[in-house]
Parts: C-alpha cells; structure tokens; sequence
C-alpha cells in the first residue's frame, strides 16, 4: 500500500491551515492552549483507525475505508498541530 499523501505533502489541508494559523508567542490564552492539549479521539474512533490499519497493512481496505482512514490520518495531523502550537505557547507563558 502507498503511504498517504496525507502525511507527506506539505500541500495538505492540515499544513495549509498550520500555515494560515500562525499562532504567535503570546497570542494564546493558557486556557486555548490547555484546551488544545486536552482534545483526544475517543475510544471508539481510536478502535476503528486500529482495525483500519490492521486492514490496510493486509492490502484489503475498500476505496471508502481508505477515504476513511486518510480522513482520520489528516484530522490527526492537525491536532498534532495545533497541540504543538499550545505547548509552545504554554511554555512562553511560563517564561
């Protein structure tokens, strides 16, 4: 299988948006920052994209799962954004 272009392309939704979103040192409140750091999948969803990725590292995802998991693959990149950008403002908080 083809890794996702979800993860390697600095064209996607998520690196566009972490682009557009340039959160300053100071232009985060420690309670957004907080926030964003607190923000998790469920269970369930954490269950399905397990079972996803199980599928696909057999080669049998249908088109849709694959839709599926590259959808999830993006919206977990763009946490893992912004979560940085609450880490980085909590730390210049403390500062």
């Amino acid at each position: 299988m083809a890794m996702s272009s979800q993860i390697t392309s600095p064209n996607t939704e998520a690196a566009i948006l972490s682009r557009v979103i340039q959160v300053e040192e100071g232009d985060l409140s420690q309670s957004a920052a907080e926030y964003l750091l607190s923000v998790r999948f469920g269970e369930h969803h954490v269950a399905r994209m397990k079972q996803l990725s199980e599928t696909a590292q057999q080669g049998k995802l249908t088109t849709e799962e694959q839709a599926e998991l590259d959808s999830s693959l993006h919206v977990s990149n763009l946490l893992a954004i912004m979560q940085s950008k609450g880490r980085r403002a909590l730390k210049h908080s403390t500062q």
